[in-house]
């Protein structure tokens, strides 16, 4: 049977339920970095916040992740994953829009920016966690990456319109009120969402201490062979080194530079332009070099790109972070599909909350320990010198994913996966038969 796969309508016109997560993911995406860019800045501008404040604010959403990633994964995985997209999002809706009401009532303080943002991420762990549970309910397995693609490509790209859009509202709206934005915006993907028709399997009840099991084998099963290992330690290290790099962007661009919040977003969209690029070209890649290869020398770029700020002067001077970024987010985003990728390919449906659950424990914690890592820097080294602290730890990345295990796999799709049965009894187990 002759296949021409590029005949068919794209996967997004084609299948009516990756459609809905998809303009979900998207619609979210956009909101989330509104807010990423006009939090800071009503800490950095509106309230005069600590650079300290500042920095730290950027990871307190990230912080649920590191503190409840595990058991929200392992309820992930009892639950109908749709009602709790909708709940989390209904949340989300609520605790952001009392933001702008607290500005208008001039009762805003940093203490309810940090409240706001935690609770935020917290829906967000319950949200993001149970889509990508469905994803490959949605897609067929051999479809993953081109799913994948799509989904960071959007994503990328609402992204750079979000912060574009948002570094320019905050200019004429105010900080506070573009956070409107993103409300508006959790409300179109709630609507996206609650049109997604997947058959999911009933509640099973199980008794109350197996919560504990669940969230021990997550763990297990994600540090239970070298290819997983390998990928989870070079995000990791990678999340952390360049979530401090992150972290400054604000100080460094607002304070140090004296440039406008408008260019911050402006300069920060740039990353996810970079990242819709990578997001859409990841397969043709893939395929023409490996999905392994792609995944191993993808950071080299992302640390080159972010090595640029350093160069960055008023100006015109900042074009060098224009382009630094615009190359990381290609690479970044190369590097985010494939893993993602893979992880979902080997794993089996049951344990996909658990292992995204405990994958993004370790790697998305990174970035809510960087944020205070970054503001606790920045008085004695300077912001400069708290960046150049950042990428020495980004660095360390593609290091790892050049000579660790993966080194000479050309495809990680021709792992062996862990049989299910044999999860939580051997974690010792491999998916290559590499150490």
């Amino acid at each position: 049977m002759s296949q021409t796969p590029t005949k068919r309508q794209p996967l997004v016109l084609r299948n009516a339920n990756f459609r809905a997560l998809w303009l979900s993911s998207t619609a979210g995406i956009f909101g989330t970095s509104v807010a990423a860019v006009a939090l800071p800045l009503i800490a950095a501008v509106e309230l005069d916040a600590s650079d300290f404040a500042v920095a730290a604010l950027s990871g307190v959403g990230f912080l649920p992740w590191l503190l409840f990633g595990l058991p929200i994964g392992a309820l992930v995985d009892r639950y109908r994953r749709k009602p709790v997209v909708m709940a989390a999002l209904v949340l989300r809706i609520a605790v952001l829009m009392s933001l702008p009401v607290a500005f208008w009532m001039d009762r805003l303080t940093v203490l309810q920016l940090f409240v706001v943002s935690f609770l935020s991420g917290l829906a967000a762990v319950f949200s993001m966690l149970a889509e990508s549970a469905l994803l490959p309910r949605a897609v067929p397995r051999e479809e993953l990456i081109e799913g994948n693609g799509l989904m960071t490509g959007s994503a990328a790209s609402a992204d750079a319109v979000g912060r574009g859009l948002g570094g320019w509202l905050t200019g004429v709206w105010g900080a506070s009120n573009s956070l409107l934005l993103q409300v508006a915006a959790s409300v179109a993907s709630l609507s996206s969402v609650a049109t997604l028709k997947v058959t999911e399997a009933a509640t099973v009840p199980r008794a109350g201490n197996r919560i504990f099991r669940d969230m021990g084998e997550g763990l297990r099963y994600s540090f239970s062979t070298a290819p997983l290992r390998t990928i989870l330690l070079a995000g990791a290290l990678w999340n952390l080194g360049g979530a401090i790099v992150v972290s400054l962007m604000v100080i460094f661009v607002v304070r140090t530079l004296g440039e406008s919040g408008a260019m911050l977003g402006f300069l920060t969209a740039s990353t996810a332009l970079g990242g819709t690029l990578g997001g859409l070209t990841v397969r043709r890649a893939t395929e023409r070099w490996g999905s392994g290869t792609v995944w191993r020398f993808s950071m080299v770029p992302a640390v080159l790109g972010y090595s640029c700020l350093l160069l960055m002067t008023p100006g015109w001077g900042l074009v060098p972070g224009f382009a630094g970024l615009f190359l990381a987010g290609f690479a970044i985003s190369m590097n985010v599909v494939v893993g993602t990728s893979f992880r979902q390919r080997v794993c089996p449906p049951s344990m996909l909350g658990r292992l995204g659950s405990a994958s993004r424990m370790v790697t998305w914690g990174m970035l809510a320990v960087a944020g205070v890592i970054g503001g606790a820097l920045a008085d004695p080294l300077g912001v400069r010198g708290a960046i150049i602290t950042g990428l020495a730890i980004a660095v360390l990345a593609p290091a790892v994913a050049a000579f660790g295990p993966l080194r000479g796999i050309r495809n990680l799709e021709d792992l062996e996966p862990v049989p299910e049965e044999n999860i939580g009894k051997n974690t010792g187990e491999r998916i290559s038969g590499r150490p």
